[in-house]
Order: structure tokens, then C-alpha cells, then sequence
């Protein structure tokens, strides 16, 4: 393939570059990631801070802004992410040439907000009005596409799509020793102390094992507003001893703790568009139980195969699931393994990028070509509970 592709972003961080490493690798020069705008000092002292010029295929438009401008304008296949300058983006949607948007939930609180008159309107401006122009939408998550359904934007033009995280690979050998073995059951929780991954569900699960005398550890890394308040809950419950709380967690430790435990919970409600640290959990083969509210979840999960999905972020139906990998560990504890395959096989950047470029060389031909299953498939329009 020799044409050119440029991806367009907010700024790039460490979700994004697995994708684009796997880009440059494949395209050269040919390929370029342009970055709209600096790291938030928040993001970066969480340690999502990258050097931009160190990374050959990173250009910054706020540095250089008549040259990215033209890259946009004259590169064959275009990906828009989010970007904060739409100016831009409406620039290049209304030249007609290929272009792909990439977005997560429009109505993440609720799909009622689409009968705003004045949100409507701004949803017409930047998406219902290219519906018929050689755009298409990659999903970040499995409930964008209702999103983008009921707004009537993209008719069959959306395509499944989520992020993409280092990718680990490991020998026979080293995938049977690297969990800890020391008759308990480990569980990991990686994630802000913020009320939207409801962190407190993990302290009420410690007491329902512990008042069935299960054996059991608990990892908990991150930091956050409820964090101090969590660590409170768990000494006044008498479980100081099962738990370990890292803090804050650099996202490379952060997989190294994940390796070694069985079971990762991720408690996040709807308003999580994706969910990064589920593709870690899977990646290090832990059994996921996950809430299905989550954008990660429907994509990533097949339910009782690779993981768990528990209905309606009900913390009761998430004990349900965990108590019975206790009861139940040898026979479930192969859904691991079947985890690491679906990163390894399916859910991966390499593969991301292959379909990506597949997908715009068929864009570039007038052909629109989906991928069977996983990235650049159809996106199945699946209504948010």
C-alpha cells in the first residue's frame, strides 16, 4: 500500500501509542499522528505525559499549524478522533475525500439528551450532516453506535472500534507460574478512587468472602478523591490484612501486579466510554468480571467463555458471579486463558492497524469492507439498559 494516512488527536498518550507504533512500523513516513493541543497538567501528573519529539511520527498543530493543516488536506485517508478543533475536521469532511471519525458515546447520561433542540443541532453540524459523504465511524465502545443510530448519523457506516493497550505475549511456561500461588484467590481493582468506578463495591465484596471463609487478597492501585475513605472502610471492617492499596500506580506496574493475580473486577458504571484497564486484565489473564455498561464490556467479553458480565452495574449480581468463581475455580479459571487469546489473537494493536489500513485501502478503491470480528467490523447497534 503507498498511500498516506494521518490520525488526528487531542494529544497522544500511552492508550494510542501501541496503535500507532503498529502504524508507523507498517507505513513509514507515510504515516502521521497529529497532536490538536498540550497534555492537561492533570493528565500528565497522572503520568499519561509523553515526549512528542521523541515520537518521529508526531507532529503538534499548535506548533506548527500551517503545516499539519496541509498534511490534512493532502493526505489520502484521514482518522479524526477527538480533537477540540472542528474547524479543521469540517474543513477536510466537506473536501470529499476519505475520512474516518473515531468517537466514543455521544449520550453516555442518557439518550434522552438527543431531543435537545440546540444539542441537535450541534450534533447535525459536526456528524448528521456528512451522512452521505465517504465518511465512516469507528465505535469506541459498543454502545456508540445506538448513539449515532438514533441520531441518524452514519447509516451503515459503523464499525466496532476501542482502544488498544501494550500487548504482553507469554510462553506456556510462563503463562502457568506467573499467578501467585499461595491458596488464595488474588483479585485486582487498577482505577481512579472516583464515584463512577465505585471503588466500594470491592470493600462490600472483601466482607461477603470473608463471612464465607474464602481465601482471598486484594490489590488495589490508584488513587483519588474516595480513596482515603476506602482505606478507612477496609480497616474498620476488620480487613486490613487482605488488602494491599499501591496509590498511585505507573501503567507498566500496573500490569505487572495484574500478572500475578486471578481475578479483576471492573466496577466502572456507564459512564465509562471504553474501560483500557480491561484489555490489561484480559492481556495478563485474569478472569474478568466486568460490568456490561461499560463501552470495553459487549466488545470484548463473551459472557461465561473469556470473562463475566454483570448486569446493570448491580453490585449483587457482581458478588453472584465472583462467589461462584470461588466455589466453581477449576472449572472457571481456564476463561483466563481465553482472555489473553482474544487480546492476543483479536484485540490487539497489530492487528488494529492491519484492518485499519485494509479497511482504508477498500475506502480508497470506493469499496466498503468490514472485518468479520473485532476492530473494523460491523458495529451492532446495541441499546444502552
Amino acid at each position: 500500500m503507498s498511500f498516506t494516512f494521518t490520525f488526528v488527536s487531542n494529544y497522544i498518550n500511552h492508550h494510542q501509542i501501541p496503535l500507532c507504533e503498529a502504524l508507523y512500523t507498517k507505513m513509514g513516513e507515510r504515516f502521521t499522528f497529529i497532536q490538536t493541543m498540550p497534555m492537561e497538567a492533570e493528565r500528565v501528573a497522572m503520568g499519561w505525559g509523553v515526549d512528542v519529539h521523541a515520537l518521529p511520527y508526531v507532529q503538534c498543530l499548535y506548533e506548527e499549524e500551517y503545516e499539519c493543516r496541509k498534511k490534512i488536506a493532502e493526505s489520502d485517508v484521514v482518522l479524526f478522533g477527538w480533537t477540540q478543533r472542528e474547524d479543521i475536521a469540517a474543513a477536510r469532511l466537506a473536501s470529499g475525500k476519505v475520512t474516518m471519525r473515531v468517537s466514543e458515546r455521544l449520550y453516555r447520561e442518557g439518550q434522552w439528551k438527543a431531543v435537545s433542540p440546540r444539542g441537535l443541532w450541534a450534533k447535525y453540524q459536526e456528524h448528521i450532516k456528512y451522512r452521505r459523504e465517504n465518511v465512516c465511524m469507528l465505535c469506541a465502545g459498543a454502545y456508540a453506535a445506538s448513539d449515532f443510530h438514533l441520531i441518524g448519523a452514519y447509516p451503515g457506516k459503523l464499525f466496532r472500534w476501542g482502544y488498544f493497550t501494550k500487548l504482553r505475549t507469554y510462553s506456556e511456561e510462563q503463562f502457568e507460574q506467573m499467578k501467585i500461588q499461595d491458596g488464595r484467590l488474588h483479585i485486582v481493582w487498577a482505577g481512579r478512587f472516583i464515584p463512577l468506578k465505585h471503588p466500594e463495591y470491592v470493600v462490600r465484596l472483601a466482607k461477603a468472602l470473608c463471612g464465607k471463609g474464602y481465601p482471598f487478597f486484594v490489590h488495589m492501585l490508584g488513587d483519588g478523591e474516595l480513596e482515603p475513605q476506602i482505606r478507612r472502610d477496609v480497616e474498620a471492617a476488620g480487613l486490613a490484612e487482605c488488602f494491599r492499596f499501591y496509590g498511585y500506580t505507573e501503567p507498566e506496574r500496573v500490569r505487572d501486579v495484574m500478572e500475578k493475580c486471578h481475578i479483576h473486577l471492573f466496577t466502572s458504571n456507564y459512564l465509562e466510554g471504553w474501560g483500557a484497564v480491561v484489555n490489561e486484565g484480559m492481556n495478563s489473564g485474569c478472569v474478568e468480571v466486568v460490568n456490561e455498561q461499560a463501552g470495553a464490556a459487549p466488545y470484548l467479553i463473551r459472557h461465561g467463555e473469556n470473562g463475566f458480565l454483570y448486569p446493570k452495574g448491580k453490585y449483587e449480581k457482581m458478588e453472584a458471579l465472583v462467589m461462584d468463581l470461588f466455589d466453581h475455580w477449576e472449572v472457571r479459571k481456564d476463561m483466563g486463558r481465553a482472555a489473553y487469546e482474544t487480546i492476543r489473537q483479536l484485540w490487539n494493536a497489530e492487528n488494529a492497524a492491519k484492518e485499519l489500513l485494509r479497511f482504508a485501502e477498500g475506502l480508497l478503491e470506493g469499496k466498503i469492507l468490514p472485518g468479520v470480528e473485532g476492530p473494523l467490523s460491523v458495529a451492532p447497534v446495541l441499546r444502552p439498559r
